[in-house]
């Protein structure tokens, strides 16, 4: 992975996780421990089907969506 994709990647998680506990209304660090124990977490990390170029408020409401055993 380069940098650039890297800074990406993390600049994302950062707005997924901030998505996450405002929508939830949740703590950040909650909001962390659902993020990094998804599967979405996995598959943006490994880059599956380009997931990591949708935006943080879409992957947010499809991470409730479909793991809700993460609430």
């Amino acid at each position: 992975m380069t940098d650039v994709s890297a800074i990406y990647r993390q600049g994302l998680e950062e707005e997924i996780i901030s998505k996450l506990a405002e929508t939830r209304h949740i703590g950040l660090s909650d909001a962390m421990d659902i993020y990094y124990r998804s599967r979405l977490a996995t598959q943006i990390a490994n880059g599956d089907f380009g997931i990591q170029y949708l935006s943080a408020a879409y992957l947010v409401e499809d991470l409730i969506a479909n793991e809700p055993e993460l609430f």
